[in-house]
């Protein structure tokens, strides 16, 4: 790798030790270039959260953020880059069941990694047409990602002028595929005749925080996604981000948790310091942000990170969430990793949360079951260290991450007053399903919009950034350079938009900015 040498010597601050901000103090740290790291929070991961839980058993680790690791080959080609192997540092394991879908009507579906297999169930719920439409919806979804994974994905800052041209000029025919002014609904409708599938593919939407009523066509691209793989990490999502952090330490990087950036300092020449929340400045030969964009242009950063991320606010706020986290038995429902139990009628529950502001009578539901499809024994996802395994079984505990949808208005005033979800609720309507949680003597805790809101400052707990809803939403989010010589934006809110994989490849393309612009 090219060794470069800041001409000031001063280090790049990256503020924010999220996904975006790891990847970037790693790739800069590989190329020899002194990066100092500043978080607010105790320990790296951003929404990629780990929360320890004191349980009837023992001290339990969860998931509490992203539960699906898809698009691997943005880590590996990172590690590769590098001279590392992602598998040897990040063991892994291909899901064989995508999810397991419930409708109120009794009816399930299993989306499994091999499309013929979903093609088939597809057939035995459907009837055999929707089945063959199942294919020919994979085939059109590939094509959409195909035409965007170079053009938009790794681009810098695509616009959409810009990428028609190019894709126009090489590849006509997907231009076709893009269909950036065709809602995600209505292009669901042309492909598929039964209510619930539409539902289900719908859903990929929630994704990046939007409605499939608002959203473009363009999302289809996930179940492409999807199907390339769905990966569960030995060790939990978490450990992606600790790893991250250990490498970029042994190449130097220094990591200061507890410090809050409030500042970005300019002179003449661009960025030149870091300020933080007791005062302390920190020299800074560049910075990279990676925090809410929103966040930036309201000043929360000072002048200069408003003036860099001005116009992020004309996007509407992404969808936020009420989560539990649960350590109980279950019975009735065969719950696999990952679970959604669909609504009684999807239009009413997004019209609830983007149209009225308040969270839906009859939410769609998602349960991770993290202990289900585990490791074999001695690998313990789910134990603090020092702790054996814990099963899946009839009598056994096991940890949950129960999600809803909820508007993001985690910073109006009545937003504590109205923060608690009578979980005995949620947990009525999973029963519904069949599926018992038992809540005597299960440990739970609980995550609002609001929470999320102090968890991420600025946000109103939206944890996608902004909702992708209308054509233009994607290429207006802020890319990687910014106005201001020396400060570069990074993270789910900036392009190429929300997601692990997305906000990794975020951080790579602020590190490669930088690179080049020195």
């Amino acid at each position: 790798m090219r060794r470069l040498a800041l001409s000031d010597q001063q280090p790049v601050v990256v503020i924010g030790a999220g996904i975006a901000g790891l990847v970037a103090a790693f790739e800069l740290s590989c190329r020899g270039v002194p990066v100092l790291v500043t978080e607010t929070a105790d320990r790296p991961g951003g929404k990629m959260r780990r929360t320890l839980l004191d349980t009837a058993q023992q001290q339990r680790s969860f998931d509490a953020g992203p539960t699906v690791l898809t698009m691997r080959w943005v880590f590996e080609a990172l590690f590769a880059d590098a001279g590392l192997s992602f598998a040897e540092h990040v063991p892994t394991r291909p899901a064989s069941i995508l999810a397991r879908h419930a409708w109120p009507d009794g009816a399930r579906l299993d989306l499994h990694a091999d499309a013929a297999r979903s093609a088939e169930a597809i057939a035995r719920l459907a009837g055999p047409e929707e089945g063959r439409r199942f294919l020919r919806f994979c085939a059109e979804a590939r094509a959409t990602y195909e035409a965007l994974e170079h053009d938009f994905i790794r681009a810098q800052r695509p616009s959409m002028v810009g990428m028609v041209r190019r894709i126009g000029a090489r590849r006509p025919a997907d231009l076709l595929a893009i269909r950036p002014f065709e809602t995600l609904w209505h292009a669901l409708g042309r492909h598929f005749t039964d209510p619930r599938l539409r539902q289900l593919f719908g859903r990929y939407a929630t994704y990046c925080g939007s409605s499939p009523f608002s959203a473009p066509a363009t999302l289809m691209l996930v179940a492409h996604v999807e199907q390339d793989g769905v990966w569960m990490v030995d060790q939990g999502m978490f450990r992606i981000a600790e790893v991250l952090e250990e490498l970029a330490r042994a190449r130097g990087a220094r990591f200061r948790y507890g410090s809050q950036a409030v500042g970005i300092g300019t002179d003449a020449h661009g960025v030149c310091s870091v300020e933080l929340a007791g005062g302390e400045t920190l020299r800074a030969g560049a910075v990279i942000a990676n925090a809410d964009a929103r966040a930036l242009e309201q000043g929360r950063l000072g002048p200069a990170g408003a003036r860099a991320a001005a116009g992020a606010g004309r996007l509407e706020r992404s969808l936020s969430a009420v989560t539990w986290i649960v350590d109980a038995r279950t019975d009735g429902f065969p719950l696999v990793r990952h679970n959604v139990f669909f609504s009684a009628d999807y239009r009413a529950e997004f019209d609830a949360i983007f149209g009225r502001r308040r969270l839906p009578a009859d939410p769609t539901i998602y349960v991770c079951a993290q202990d289900r499809e585990a490791p074999a024994p001695g690998h313990a996802p789910g134990d603090a260290p020092g702790h054996a395994p814990t099963a899946a079984s009839a009598d056994a505990r096991e940890r949950l991450l129960c999600l809803i949808n909820a508007p993001a208005d985690g910073d109006q005033p009545a937003a504590d007053a109205g923060a608690a979800v009578d979980e005995s609720r949620i947990f009525g309507l999973l029963a519904r399903f069949g599926l018992q949680i038992e809540r005597q003597g299960a440990t739970l805790r609980q995550t609002t919009p609001a929470q999320f809101e102090r968890l991420y400052p600025g946000s109103g707990g939206a944890l996608y950034g902004g909702a992708s809803h209308g054509w233009r939403a994607s290429f207006q989010r802020p890319g990687a350079a910014s106005v201001v010589p020396g400060l570069y934006l990074a993270g789910g809110s900036v392009h190429p938009g929300p997601g692990v994989p997305m906000a990794a490849l975020s951080g790579r393309l602020a590190a490669q900015r930088l690179l080049e612009d020195r």
